[in-house]
């Protein structure tokens, strides 16, 4: 059953407890209200204010667990506290691990400061869960794929679109190294984890990825540097930083460029023109935001 007297108390608390800084949000030199304001929250959410305001009023119907999840991504809970709201919604808590897709607050602060510089978190599948402003202009919005394509391995051996970010001389050690990422992933899960699914999804529709899989090739890492490119500003080589959740494996990509250089140069032009979405139109529309349940 709902607690809607305690859903109400505990969201109130910890969007009181959140300054806009702590979420990325301008602070405002006519700022009143302690801590965030409903419609900032609702924003963070993706959710409509009224439809937040009503959760924190004890009215509406319960919400799903979709949006209780949302709300906990939203407010940058830790995973006990995310459990902790998803019971008093009457909601049972997901799991931790491998298969959660909460980002912990920690990464949520890291990526929030990391407006000016193109960043993702990624699961170990590669599916991204969070975009840097400048990660979108630099690779598109790659969080609105939806089933086994939300995996860039995925899309890399299914949909011929996926390469055109990298240069062509790149493609065969790109492929190598998807395969035996997935194949350590496999090892490192079991046959019964969304990993082994993958892999047994891409064997009859892949030639490349099925004569790949059978050598058997484990270690085959990046180096560091990322060669893409851009449909309007051309070749780039980034180097790229990680950070590791090691108790959701999800993992803080962060991309830079050597000053001076030209693809610092670029990037700094990327951040000012950002990404029409024209520029896009051949992976598909952007994602459109969840809206308030009926």
């Amino acid at each position: 059953m709902i607690d809607r007297a305690g859903l109400a108390a505990f969201l109130r608390r910890r969007r009181e407890a959140l300054q806009p800084e702590d979420v990325g949000l301008p602070r405002g030199q006519r700022r009143r209200t302690s801590g965030l304001r409903r419609e900032e929250v609702a924003a963070l959410c993706h959710m409509s204010t009224d439809y937040y305001a009503r959760l924190e009023r004890e009215r509406g119907p319960q919400p799903s667990e979709q949006m209780i999840a949302s709300v906990a991504q939203g407010l940058h809970l830790s995973l006990d506290e995310r459990d902790h709201l998803f019971r008093l919604a009457g909601q049972h808590p997901p799991a931790r691990g491998a298969a959660s897709e909460h980002i912990s607050p920690g990464l949520l602060r890291i990526l929030d400061r990391l407006a000016d510089t193109p960043a993702e978190i990624v699961t170990e599948l590669g599916e991204t869960l969070r975009q840097s402003p400048l990660g979108v202009a630099l690779t598109g919005d790659t969080t609105r794929h939806t089933g086994p394509a939300r995996s860039i391995g995925y899309r890399w051996f299914t949909d011929p679109a996926s390469r055109d970010l990298f240069p062509p001389e790149d493609h065969s050690l790109l492929s190598r190294r998807y395969v035996s990422g997935l194949r350590a992933i496999v090892a490192l899960r079991g046959p019964g984890s969304r990993a082994a699914h993958l892999a047994g999804l891409l064997l009859p529709q892949s030639e490349e990825f099925r004569t790949l899989w059978e050598t058997h090739e484990i270690g085959v890492r990046p180096d560091g540097l990322k060669r893409l490119v851009h449909p309007e500003i051309g070749a780039l080589e980034l180097h790229c930083q990680t950070l590791l959740d090691p108790e959701q494996s999800h993992l803080l990509l962060v991309y830079t460029a050597v000053p001076g250089s030209e693809s610092h140069e670029k990037l700094q032009l990327l951040s000012v023109i950002g990404a029409p979405s024209a520029t896009w139109s051949q992976h598909g529309e952007p994602a459109h935001l969840q809206t308030e349940e009926p």
